[in-house]
């Protein structure tokens, strides 16, 4: 058996065990190591800097919409939780207590940062005064700690990187634009840089973050049919305002409590990215985000192998001054195809060879990681081609996740009807649903799926509850989620 046939065989296939699959890939791929500590893992360099990739175009975003970014501490006195009930009740499970320090015990434990609204109230009550104070529209990058009992790297783990934007304003109404405009930034990221279509939509009440008025989520569809929520974006009204004592003097000269925000979106969108668009032979990586979006690869018998190299070197130079992320790999221990293998696994966007008779010719072989397309183009025009096959690429990859999540989007009317296509197929399904918490408890212990949003937009206003038969308030996009 050839090496590279052994090599392609290492990742165990979607169809056989999607777990599985997911984890062989994130390991080979390097992306990723576990730790010491359970639940959570080491980024290695590429898993970073598709990170990074995402990190920069929300934080353009971000600054592009006025808001700013500042750190505030991981460490936050226990009374901060006991002042919003709800708050503390949502996060008390996940929280790790710090309760020791220097060899003394600690008068008061310390949470490690769960999320930041406590200290952040906090700290705003002392920043806001009047209404020239407003609005505070603040930004953090930062790790947060929720103590999982069941992990997946990426996706759910102990300790993970995210952001949290945190804003304060005079009235709902500037509070709400807010919250919709943020979860417009990052549908646009997802979408266009992730290349990951979403579902927009708001969360029931059993669902919204602990201690928001309303919670508006962005849910992906993975390849197995299981929901990632990519993102979310809280109205909170006055509860941390009233809460935190966050008051300002208003144009009126009366003291009014302060409208807040949150939203936030984290590392589980590298997870996303895996899950959205990887296949049997690896990862399959957005442009936008690629650590590496062009390999080079030489080839031709050692008699022409420096000449052939020389000319690679020229071009990369070419592409490297474009603002192309490009590497070069002239190694001459292993195959050419070995390194095509290679390098599809890893999910780089776009193969570029280059032989003796490319050279003569003054074109070169350009290779679509996803199409498997393989164009001839002239070298003089390459920095032109190869940003071409890279925008096709980012295209073809949102437009393949689209129809598959089309595809697999079911309308059902009964419990029973969506209990059937649950052990059947994968996906979402779209029910109506009455509004109690009752059956929307049913539908979860009977299917095993949650509801992921209210949508914006639909096909179809579902009008009977799929579990009671009551007229529906609502129509629900229920799955089965990461």
């Amino acid at each position: 058996m050839s090496n590279d046939k052994q090599f392609v065989e290492e990742i165990t296939p979607q169809s056989e065990d999607f777990s599985r699959w997911y984890i062989d890939v994130i390991k080979k791929a390097e992306l990723m190591d576990y730790s010491p500590v359970r639940g959570c893992i080491v980024f290695r360099p590429d898993g970073f800097e598709i990170w990074e990739h995402i990190k920069e175009a929300m934080d353009v975003r971000f600054r592009e919409t006025g808001h700013r970014n500042a750190y505030f501490p991981m460490f936050i006195p226990e009374s901060f939780f006991q002042k919003e009930k709800e708050h503390v009740e949502g996060f008390n499970p996940e929280l790790p207590w710090v309760t020791e320090a220097g060899g003394e015990k600690l008068e008061e434990r310390l949470a490690i940062r769960p999320t930041s609204e406590t200290m952040i109230g906090h700290m705003y009550s002392k920043w806001i005064q009047s209404y020239r104070d407003l609005p505070v529209l603040i930004n953090q990058w930062a790790n947060v700690v929720r103590w999982e009992k069941r992990t997946l790297p990426f996706l759910r783990t102990s300790e993970f990187l995210w952001q949290e934007g945190h804003t304060a304003h005079e009235t709902e109404e500037e509070a709400r634009e807010e919250t919709m405009k943020m979860l417009e930034v990052y549908r646009e990221v997802i979408e266009e840089v992730l290349a990951i279509p979403v579902i927009t939509g708001q969360k029931t009440p059993s669902e919204k973050f602990a201690g928001a008025k309303d919670t508006f989520s962005l849910e992906a569809m993975m390849k197995d049919g299981r929901a990632v929520q990519a993102g979310t974006s809280h109205y909170m009204g006055t509860n941390f305002a009233v809460a935190f004592d966050i008051k300002y003097l208003s144009r009126e000269n009366n003291l009014e409590f302060a409208h807040t925000t949150s939203w936030g979106t984290s590392t589980r969108l590298i997870g996303a990215l895996i899950m959205v668009h990887g296949d049997d032979r690896g990862l399959a990586l957005p442009p936008k985000v690629a650590p590496t979006q062009v390999v080079m690869v030489p080839i031709g018998p050692p008699k022409k192998r420096d000449a052939v190299i020389a000319r690679a070197d020229e071009l990369f130079t070419e592409l490297k001054q474009a603002g192309v992320r490009v590497k070069m790999d002239d190694r001459s221990d292993v195959s050419p195809g070995w390194k095509f293998n290679e390098y599809e696994m890893r999910g780089v966007p776009v193969r570029l060879e280059i032989g003796p008779r490319d050279m003569e010719n003054g074109v070169c072989v350009l290779v679509s990681r996803i199409s498997g397309e393989k164009k001839i183009v002239q070298q003089d025009n390459l920095v032109e081609e190869v940003q071409a096959m890279l925008a096709q690429v980012q295209l073809e990859m949102y437009d393949r996740a689209k129809n598959f999540m089309e595809e697999n989007f079911y309308s059902v009317d009964t419990l029973d009807e969506m209990k059937a296509l649950m052990e059947e197929k994968r996906g979402f399904t779209l029910a109506g649903w009455c509004g109690s918490e009752e059956c929307e408890d049913k539908v979860k212990e009977v299917t095993g799926a949650t509801s992921r949003n209210i949508p914006f937009k639909t096909t179809e206003q579902k009008t009977i509850c799929l579990c009671c038969g009551k007229p529906a308030k609502h129509t629900v996009v229920f799955a089965r989620a990461y």
